[in-house]
């Protein structure tokens, strides 16, 4: 879980640019990142580090696409790692593993072929969901934004709601992996300096 939750620091500087409303495309055609998807109250557009350049009204929509790719990809495994940590942390254990502790106290005590599973299980995913690149793979050409993954597999009825859905949902799985991204990284310098019992209580 922490090898996953650490691969979150990786590409953080585009964690917070913005995402795109429209179908993903491969055209050069501009952006504005201004008035995109996930710029919303309190901070509005947020790009500290200048991800887009100096004019974040016309960028080029390759480079959107692909940012928009690493926030949603990098949201989602903070999710899962936050839940991860609160679940381990209260003592929850597979079999076999009930005396392996939690946080990085874990790294120690985890065998090698752990890590050969952990690392092998993410190589797989990544070649079977992105390939080598950092925009993502469309199998069927029906990928509807950046990080749409389903593939025209499963939907879950996602392609029989409006577009105002759409979006209000979309809004809220970035929401929810930028808060991930800060809880999973906050948990884990506490954990680190030693006090994460002062934040987390009521576990280990």
């Amino acid at each position: 879980m922490k090898l996953i939750a650490s691969a979150l620091l990786i590409g953080s500087a585009a964690a917070f640019a913005p995402a795109q409303t429209g179908k993903a495309s491969t055209s050069l055609k501009a952006v504005d990142a201004t008035k995109a998807l996930g710029v919303q109250t309190p901070l509005g557009f947020y790009d500290p580090f200048r991800v887009f350049g100096d004019d974040p009204t016309a960028v080029d929509e390759e480079k959107f696409e692909s940012a928009r790719y690493i926030e949603l990809k990098h949201g989602r495994v903070a999710m899962l790692a936050v839940v991860g940590y609160l679940v381990t942390y209260a003592g929850v254990r597979f079999p076999g593993a009930e005396n392996v502790p939690s946080g990085f106290a874990a790294l120690n005590e985890i065998g090698g072929m752990v890590w050969a599973q952990m690392i092998g299980t993410q190589f797989v995913m990544e070649m079977a969901n992105g390939g080598l690149s950092l925009d993502g793979k469309d199998f069927t050409g029906t990928q509807e934004f950046a990080g749409d993954f389903r593939n025209g597999f499963i939907d879950f009825g996602w392609d029989k709601q409006s577009d105002a859905w759409k979006e209000k949902k979309r809004a809220v799985e970035l929401n929810n992996g930028r808060a991930a991204m800060m809880g999973i990284t906050g948990m884990m310098v506490h954990d680190y300096m030693g006090n994460i019992g002062d934040i987390l209580p009521w576990g280990q």
